[in-house]
């Protein structure tokens, strides 16, 4: 299974994605994204990574998010092995699942959200990945954390875990991604990392960097910041 999801904070600012699988190195292979064009999930048996920075080219030129996955999809003739979800910077969501995806494949979505998966132990995988990020409180790392929880409570894959990742990116941030590419325990893995990546002297150091928004920040480590993490 691959299960991943893409989200957008209006208090923040910020997008999000979060995914997990039973193959390795998950986030290098289907999360893209930056705060000018949104983001990107493509996944599948045989996933494209062109799906993925094609659909940002398009968004981050105005196209809209189901507009830049018809238009991505469309031109490939593999893409019944494929599938792919974006978020544009309105919050707009669009996807698209191949016929030819290894069931159970299918997408959900809501304001500002979408949840897409292949390979699932059920259409109830799907629902959970949702419901877990609508229902959970806090910052979008945490809510997108509890997404791919759920999704794993509910049946997730026969096959077990391996690997999960997340990329949280904002103009008032440097990007944040996070990633566990093998292990037996990647959701608990992928929590203890985020804990270490937004806590001590890392996240202290972390809130000094160039941004897009200040892209000239040096502001000197050890100064006093307010900065959210």
């Amino acid at each position: 299974m691959t299960i991943s999801i893409l989200a957008y904070d209006e208090k923040s600012g910020r997008y999000g994605g979060a995914a997990t699988t039973g193959s390795l190195c998950v986030g290098g292979w289907v999360l893209r994204g930056d705060a000018e064009s949104g983001m990107s999930a493509s996944q599948g048996s045989l996933p494209s990574t062109m799906w993925g920075t094609d659909t940002l080219t398009l968004m981050k030129a105005g196209t809209g998010a189901q507009a830049a996955v018809d238009q991505v999809t469309g031109a490939d003739s593999g893409r019944g092995q494929r599938q792919l979800a974006t978020l544009d910077t309105q919050g707009g969501v669009g996807h698209f699942t191949g016929a030819d995806s290894i069931a159970v494949a299918g997408a959900r979505h809501a304001d500002r959200v979408i949840v897409t998966g292949n390979l699932l132990s059920s259409e109830a995988v799907l629902d959970a990945a949702l419901d877990g990020y609508l229902g959970a409180q806090g910052l979008l790392d945490l809510r997108l954390m509890a997404a791919l929880d759920a999704a794993f409570a509910a049946g997730g894959d026969s096959r077990g875990l391996l690997s999960a990742a997340l990329l949280i990116v904002g103009r008032d941030m440097a990007p944040r991604t996070l990633r566990v590419d093998y292990s037996p325990t990647p959701l608990d893995d992928l929590r203890a990392l985020h804990t270490r990546a937004t806590s001590g002297d890392y996240a202290d150091w972390s809130v000094l960097v160039p941004t897009l928004a200040e892209p000239e920040r040096a502001v000197p480590y050890g100064a006093k910041t307010d900065q959210p993490v």
